[in-house]
């Protein structure tokens, strides 16, 4: 998945065109982790350190860590999302093992659905021509794996009482529970590849962060609906009553 980076709907990508003008430190063919987080952030993306595997436990040594892998180093991570190219390489120098982030609700939102409703989504949407942005991949013991769109960020609406930090409702603990669309907005964030997460799992680029960002309405019917899709099948399978989440458009 990784490796398609460059080859997407048989057009070179621009994000490998970018890359190979970058002096290469080795002569390895594949992009490295340091050149992948430089062309995130050179797309507009703000990252920010996150922590990394140990095993199946987490860096920051929390006992029971609820995210473990998955989230900011920083309490400040919000101020701290950099574009900055140089402080981008300082911070994947001096911390190899990092994983990072990327503030959502400033430049782009997150569309965060379940593995297998986002691989059908994303076919539907490119077989009907549909302008997506970059999307990722998760791989993860929680719920299966998750797919996540990036699209431009809705801001902040002019009625404030509509709105909510979408951070109470997306947690990653909370995907067993809920196995729908998450809205990742002002508030929140994702991880960004290359990511690693415990049990040998990564998150990884379907398509580079070199597609311009999409307007999230035109990717919202096709994902609910395949949310919704999903949401039966994994009711059915589990005999629950679970259901998928759809945010109001104010988010």
């Amino acid at each position: 998945m990784g490796d398609g980076i460059g080859r997407y709907r048989g057009t070179e990508s621009r994000i490998a065109h970018w890359l190979r003008r970058r002096p290469r430190k080795s002569a390895a063919d594949t992009p490295s982790r340091e050149d992948l987080l430089l062309a995130t952030a050179a797309a507009g993306l703000p990252l920010a350190p996150a922590a990394y595997p140990v095993g199946y436990r987490c860096s920051c040594e929390r006992v029971g860590c609820p995210t473990p892998a998955r989230h900011p180093v920083s309490f400040a991570w919000q101020t701290q999302c950099a574009t900055d190219p140089g402080q981008i390489e300082r911070w994947a120098l001096g911390q190899p093992q990092a994983n990072f982030i990327t503030a959502t609700g400033m430049v782009h939102d997150v569309l965060d659905v379940p593995l297998e409703a986002g691989r059908a989504a994303l076919e539907r949407l490119l077989a009907e021509g549909v302008e997506v942005g970059p999307v990722a991949e998760a791989g993860d013991s929680l719920g299966g794996g998750r797919v996540l769109f990036f699209t431009a960020t809705r801001g902040t609406p002019e009625d404030e009482d509509e709105w909510w930090p979408c951070e109470l409702d997306c947690h990653p603990e909370t995907m067993d529970e809920h196995p729908g669309l998450r809205w990742h907005c002002r508030g929140s964030y994702v991880l960004v590849p290359p990511a690693r997460l415990p049990g040998d799992h990564m998150v990884e680029w379907v398509r580079g962060p070199e597609h311009p960002l999409p307007d999230p309405l035109t990717l919202l019917e096709t994902l609910t609906d395949a949310c919704a899709r999903h949401a039966d099948r994994y009711a059915d399978d589990e005999h629950g009553d679970h259901h998928a989440v759809a945010w109001p458009l104010s988010r």
